[in-house]
Formats: C-alpha cells, sequence, structure tokens
C-alpha cells in the first residue's frame, strides 16, 4: 500500500503526542525521584573517574558530568522510540539513522529542549521521521541528487565551522583544543557519510545519507537556538569577555 505522506504527517505526530504525553505524565509523577537517581549514579561514575583520572579538572570534570546525565537520562526515552519504531516496522532504517546521526550530533551538538516531552518529541521526529520523510521521498534524477548533497555538505560544513561544537550555556565548551578536534571530526563524518549516499542502493539509506546530515545539521545553527529561547554556551562566554 502506497504510503499517502499528506496524511501520514499529522498522523505521526498525533500518534507520537499521545504516546508520549502518556509515558511522561507517568514519569512526571516520579520525576523528583528520578533526577535523584539519576544525580546518585552521576556522582558515583564522576567518583571514579577522579579515580581513575586524578589529572581531570573541575571544567572538564563538569563537561564529563554532563555527558553522563545525557546518556543516562537518554535511556529511557530511546527505548522508548525503539519501540515505537519496531511496533511501526521501521526499526531497520530507525538503527541505520542512529548510526548516521548519533556520531555526528555527537561531534557537532545541537539544541537539546528543556522539557522531557519537547525532547522526546524533537528527538523521535529526527531519528523517526527522518525515516518516514526518506522512504516517502525521491529525487527526480541523479544530478539534482549530486548537486542537493553538494549543497548539503558545502552548508553543513559552513555551520560547522560557525557554530560545532552546538553547546549550552549550561555547560559550555571552552577549551579551543577541544572545539577545534570537534569541528574536524564532525567535517570528516559528514564527509564520509555523503560520500556513501551514492554508494548505497537502497533509497532509503541514501536519503538518510543526505537528509540525517541536512537534519542534524539545522539543529547546531544559531537561529535554532533563538526559535527554541536556547542559548549557545560558547558564543555567551565570548560575549561576556
Amino acid at each position: 500500500m502506497k504510503l499517502n505522506f499528506n496524511n501520514f504527517v499529522p498522523a505521526f505526530c498525533s500518534f507520537i503526542t499521545i504516546i508520549s504525553n502518556y509515558f511522561f505524565v507517568e514519569i512526571s509523577l516520579i520525576q523528583k525521584d528520578g533526577l535523584l537517581m539519576i544525580d546518585k549514579i552521576c556522582n558515583f561514575l564522576m567518583k571514579r573517574v577522579k579515580q581513575k583520572m586524578p589529572e581531570v579538572d573541575e571544567e572538564r570534570a563538569e563537561v564529563i558530568r554532563y555527558g553522563f546525565e545525557l546518556i543516562i537520562g537518554e535511556v529511557p526515552k530511546m527505548i522508548l522510540i525503539f519501540i515505537i519504531a519496531a511496533l511501526l516496522g521501521k526499526l531497520k532504517y530507525f538503527l541505520i539513522s542512529i548510526a548516521i546521526v548519533c556520531p555526528y550530533r555527537t561531534f557537532s551538538g545541537g539544541i537539546h529542549l528543556k522539557t522531557h516531552i519537547g525532547c522526546f518529541i524533537s528527538t523521535t521526529l529526527l531519528y523517526l521521521g527522518n525515516v518516514f520523510f526518506c522512504e516517502w521521498f525521491s529525487f527526480s534524477n541523479l544530478y539534482i541528487k549530486l548537486i542537493f548533497a553538494i549543497g548539503v555538505y558545502i552548508f553543513s560544513t559552513i555551520m560547522i565551522i560557525l557554530y560545532a561544537p552546538a553547546d549550552t550555556d549550561t555547560v559550555p565548551i571552552l577549551i579551543k583544543r577541544d572545539r577545534k578536534i570537534a569541528k574536524m571530526k564532525a567535517i570528516i563524518w559528514i564527509t564520509i557519510i555523503i560520500s556513501l549516499s551514492f554508494i548505497f542502493k537502497d533509497k532509503t539509506i541514501s536519503n538518510l545519507c543526505i537528509f540525517g546530515v541536512l537534519f542534524q545539521t539545522l539543529t547546531i545553527m544559531k537561529i535554532s537556538y533563538r526559535i527554541f529561547n536556547i542559548k549557545l554556551g560558547y558564543l555567551e562566554y565570548e560575549k561576556s569577555l
């Protein structure tokens, strides 16, 4: 049966909203205890890190701790999205989407919405919504695809140079060497992924390579931070100097 994209988008968004509302109403009832548990786990992990790596300074320790908090907080959300992907029969492409976008997001950063439900919906759209879009979308010919992919690559490279790693004002990434390395890794990664888009014969996987890079790049842009009222940590730090 052919997917009607115009009908699917509102239905999919409604489905995600209903599911996320149900789960996060339940989560909100135990949010305080959950946050305390995450805090305890992070304290334990940071204690181990400092024992094994006593040379880690306070600034780097804060970055490591923030990473732990993100990972621990993301696990329940990702499990739920995995379940939704499996129920919708899209688990294969969902996993490929994660494999494409996650490393790039690790190197380039990007916005983190302030609420559980906002974060859940945005993550679902980035990884799973992209799958449905890439299944539906087709380039009219290889020449158009080549031009578009090159445009995405150039645009993403410029955004990486300007904003990556896109951080937050709570945990800014201030060490210039770390920022330079992250930029280099992000550019190398998108070079590989955009190149692979012309190797994969599967249309959906090829599209995921191109649009996965594009959609993730949009999350590191300054205008995206402004839209969601989030501050870019490094730029805020530079303003204060």
